[in-house]
């Protein structure tokens, strides 16, 4: 890592430190409008992301928005990505079931709760909706703890500072791409894991349709369901207008087999990308706009 790098995430590292310290020094709401500023900030000021954020917007929404909407929407989208960001910064204080519920509320828990006792394990699916974090140390604190992939943080010291988190609540981190029979050995013993499959990371993907264009979406998570038989379960989280953060948990999402395992991976996938679609469509201002999303050509995937 060169010197312009390391620098660079040192003084990221010690922003998020000093974030994490004043967070909790004011009250939530303060806490929430004085992160969406500095989104608003990093909108004026990160031209390159807000370029992405515009051209993906476009590609997602441009048969049904003009580009005025399309510029508010992106504006709004560096807006709460602040406040969810300071959200997550915030809650990493958090200790006990009744600190999350004074500002997360939850549905769904029956559904995850009935994919559980069907013995085969659960595969609890999220996306990059909202604070999308709190579902661990939510759903933790509920005595759902789980074996969470991630990708690695490019900066030691910042991953530390996430898996902390995550073990604080009893989850267990694991790095994407790999420990896959263990995986395996948990899901086959009626445990969990925790995985996110909308963003074009390198790792096995297939494509298929996201917005009405080719995306390279990870099949992991269709892997593990079909080797194993464990039940599929969608969960996200948002901002909403009430400052509460709402939390969502779906109905067992089923897997298809019909014997061609290649078929299967992509019907599967495409699926659960469908869903996660239409999540984003729900709340398109809370997802992450300026990944690139689109980014591998046919051809490039890892297969």
């Amino acid at each position: 890592m060169s010197k312009r790098k390391k620098l660079k995430y040192t003084l990221l590292y010690r922003f998020v430190q000093s974030l994490i310290a004043l967070s909790n020094a004011v009250p939530r709401k303060i806490w929430l409008r004085f992160c969406g500023l500095l989104g608003r900030i990093a909108y004026t000021f990160s031209v390159k992301s807000r370029q992405q954020v515009i051209r993906h917007l476009t590609i997602a929404f441009g048969a049904e928005k003009d580009e005025k909407e399309i510029e508010i929407l992106s504006r709004k989208v560096f807006e709460m990505l602040g406040k969810n960001t300071g959200e997550m910064l915030r809650a990493t204080r958090v200790e006990r079931l009744e600190e999350i519920e004074k500002f997360l509320t939850t549905s769904g828990v029956e559904n995850f709760e009935l994919a559980m006792a069907k013995g085969k394990g659960v595969i609890f699916l999220s996306c990059h909706v909202g604070a999308f974090d709190l579902q661990v140390a939510n759903m933790a604190l509920r005595g759902f703890g789980s074996h969470v992939i991630g990708t690695r943080l490019k900066d030691q010291r910042l991953n530390d500072l996430l898996w902390k988190y995550r073990k604080k609540y009893g989850a267990i981190p694991i790095e994407r791409g790999s420990e896959t029979f263990r995986l395996l050995k948990v899901l086959k013993s009626g445990g969990t894991v925790a995985l996110l499959i909308d963003q074009d990371t390198k790792v096995k993907s297939r494509f298929v349709n996201f917005f009405g264009k080719p995306a390279a979406t990870p099949v992991g998570a269709t892997i593990l369901a079909m080797k194993t038989g464990a039940a599929v379960v969608l969960g996200y989280i948002y901002l909403g207008k009430d400052w509460k953060q709402h939390m969502h948990i779906l109905p067992e999402i089923p897997i298809h087999l019909s014997g061609d395992e290649e078929a299967d991976m992509v019907y599967n996938t495409q699926r659960l990308t469908d869903s996660i679609e239409n999540i984003i469509r729900r709340h398109p201002e809370q997802w992450v706009w300026m990944h690139e999303r689109w980014k591998t050509r046919p051809g490039e995937e890892i297969r």
